[in-house]
């Protein structure tokens, strides 16, 4: 079920939560997502299978991965399926709002 609610700070973006990869597969087609931040790892499933199952769905739009752990493999995979941002956590705020800006652009 998503969870749509303003972000707070100087930069205000509306959010839509998704408790998993499964149920935004599932609302896909309702979002209003011009961007998605994803984890790579989603426990039992992948972020960036998940993108290619939204992409044959025919969900397309600018992805920002996220990750904790130092994935040279994983960070390749994402640039090569064109990824706006790989970003592995924790990072500064300011590096994720100019991801977002690229990716809105």
């Amino acid at each position: 079920m998503s969870s749509p609610f303003a972000a707070s700070g100087a930069s205000r973006y509306d959010t839509e939560l998704y408790a998993s990869a499964k149920a935004f597969r599932k609302a896909a087609a309702q979002s209003k997502a011009v961007c998605l931040i994803i984890d790579v790892d989603l426990g039992a499933s992948c972020g960036i299978e998940l993108a290619r199952q939204l992409a044959e769905q025919g969900f397309t739009v600018p992805i920002i991965y996220v990750t904790g752990r130092d994935d040279e493999s994983a960070k390749r995979r994402a640039e090569e399926a064109g990824c706006v941002a790989f970003m592995r956590k924790p990072f500064p705020a300011a590096e994720l709002i100019a991801a977002l800006t690229k990716a809105i652009k």
